[in-house]
């Protein structure tokens, strides 16, 4: 018997709700079983009538039916547990809620292995058969099973749509094109998918050929990141060695330092000592003379007194107290003075070239800036306030508007003395140092005006071309009285005349710096692309007129 029951197929002793085993078996009138939970749980979730049915063939009953447990099926099924006989939890074969059901199988469904767009149907293996042994129905068009197939169908004449209008750019029946779309471009379905399956294979193409490239991008990329990796760690790794290095030499001149000082310490203590040991023996042969002389003091015969007085020795003057000279003394401040000064020395180095060196690790760029804007909105997202340094300024430039407005006056202005001051040039810089992508625009009144930019480090006294703006390689200028650009002595003309607003856009990492003219729309004067070294300063050559930075806007 046990042998028997192994061979049955498990979908006998299973649940069609739940797809399991049958718990607690129940048969209900029509004679098929389930768990007596889930028959429960299906009649009173389901059903809002007082008619209770067979959730398999579908049979109705006017009255609950009272639910007894089938003990000889439950008996078996704990039977064929012991022997090993499992149901599957989802027999694969079966349509699940997710899956295209078999619109043909009857009682539990069968999974749908294609769709018939002719028939707007789904089959399931047994079912489709007809569809490749009946010369009628291969003809038919077999799909992936869809769950959409009722979408074919016209919704005003319950017709399959086989045609599509191009006009209104929808899928139509027949008759729709002899109706309301009547005199529209259409054609068959299978035309107009035809030429749609050409224009998607050209996009996948399209697509294909944008995923290669930006795969090899993307292995540039890694290879970039890599790269970037290394020279940042083998930097650190020879920027610790080089500071290192430094640290241990002030530490070597630091020992030398103290081991000379203490060397010249016991020379000059050695020294001192040996003439205070010396004065010390002149001072207790000083104390036997004079108790000598106090012990004949108190001699009461005279002729003895004068017998004695002529036998004593004559004084000797002392051969070291007269070099002792009583003044206050420094020792070894000096040397002390002497480091401070070396440690002052070497912040103002460390503090400059720690500005280089900052500024170089901020320049490390692998060309991924974002490309310059196109409009003037664009270029107001990067608007910099710009206020110029009266310390800079030439004495016959006057500052105004907060400092942004610089103005050429004959009458020579009161104006201290400072290193930063341009003497010789009507020039000017700001105080705010460019760095990043900064952007900034200058109206001038007057014709004669240069607009610059310029490292903090251009000379500024004489009248060289090392102090005027373009003239040499510390700066760059437009000039605006006869639109020439000008770098390094060398001036150019540049695209088109220069409008009384110019806008200067610069990306100091990428290198580039343009000048704008700017009225209505933004015209190009002139670019640059180079490698700046330092931060930069904006500037203005004023011979004639005013020239006011614009607030942002």
């Amino acid at each position: 018997m046990e042998q028997q029951a192994v061979q049955l197929d498990p979908e006998t002793f299973s649940c069609s709700i739940c797809l399991d085993l049958l718990k607690d078996p129940v048969a209900i009138p029509c004679g098929h079983s389930y768990c007596m939970n889930c028959i429960t749980n299906f009649w009173d979730g389901g059903e809002k009538e007082k008619s209770y049915h067979c959730p398999q063939c579908r049979k109705t009953f006017t009255q609950r039916p009272d639910l007894q447990k089938n003990t000889i099926l439950a008996a078996l099924v704990e039977q064929l547990k012991k022997t090993g006989l499992q149901a599957a939890p989802a027999d694969h074969r079966y349509a699940g809620p997710q899956d295209v059901a078999c619109d043909f199988c009857t009682g539990r469904k069968l999974k749908a292995i294609k769709s018939c767009l002719f028939c707007l149907a789904s089959y399931c293996e047994k079912h489709l058969q007809p569809h490749y042994d009946v010369a009628p129905l291969k003809k038919h068009k077999l799909v992936e099973p869809s769950k959409n197939l009722q979408e074919n169908i016209c919704s005003r004449h319950d017709e399959v749509m086989k045609m599509f209008c191009r006009t209104d750019q929808k899928c139509i029946c027949y008759l729709c094109s002899v109706d309301e779309h009547k005199g529209h471009d259409t054609v068959s379905a299978a035309a107009e998918r035809t030429e749609r399956q050409r224009e998607l294979e050209e996009r996948r193409g399209k697509i294909q050929q944008m995923i290669q490239d930006q795969e090899k991008d993307v292995k540039l990329l890694q290879q970039e990141v890599e790269a970037i990796n290394h020279s940042a760690d083998k930097t650190v790794e020879d920027s610790e060695k080089i500071f290192t290095e430094l640290i241990r030499l002030l530490q070597k001149r630091s020992s030398e330092v103290k081991q000379q000082i203490r060397s010249q310490q016991e020379t000059e203590v050695s020294r001192v000592k040996d003439v205070q040991e010396k004065l010390e023996q002149e001072i207790t042969e000083l104390k036997r003379k004079d108790a000598e002389l106090e012990q004949l003091s108190h001699t009461e015969d005279h002729n003895q007194f004068l017998l004695n007085y002529p036998s004593l020795p004559a004084l000797s003057e002392s051969t070291h107290s007269s070099s002792i000279n009583i003044r206050p003394l420094r020792h070894f401040e000096d040397v002390t003075a002497a480091v401070s000064q070396l440690r002052e020395k070497l912040q103002d180095v460390l503090r400059d070239s720690w500005t280089n060196i900052s500024l170089m690790v901020t320049e490390v760029d692998v060309g991924l800036s974002e490309p310059e804007p196109k409009s003037r909105a664009g270029f107001l997202r990067y608007s910099c306030e710009i206020t110029l340094d009266p310390n800079t300024a030439n004495t016959h430039l006057v500052l105004s508007e907060g400092n942004r407005k610089v103005t050429r006056t004959l009458n020579n202005q009161s104006y201290s003395s400072h290193p930063d001051r341009f003497t010789d040039y009507y020039q000017v810089l700001s105080r705010e140092s460019l760095t990043g992508r900064c952007y900034w625009e200058v109206e001038r009144s007057g014709s004669c005006v240069y607009v610059a930019v310029a490292y903090k480090n251009i000379s500024r006294a004489g009248s060289g071309n090392e102090c005027v703006f373009g003239n040499n390689d510390k700066s760059w200028s437009l000039n605006c009285y006869n639109s020439k650009f000008g770098h390094n002595n060398i001036w150019t003309s540049v695209s088109g005349p220069v409008s009384s607003r110019v806008g200067v856009y610069l990306d100091h990492r990428a290198g580039i710096l343009s000048f704008y003219s700017v009225s209505e729309t933004m015209t190009l004067l002139h670019r640059v692309q180079t490698r700046f070294t330092q931060p930069l300063l904006a500037g203005v050559y004023n011979f004639v007129g005013s020239a006011e930075f614009c607030k942002p806007k």
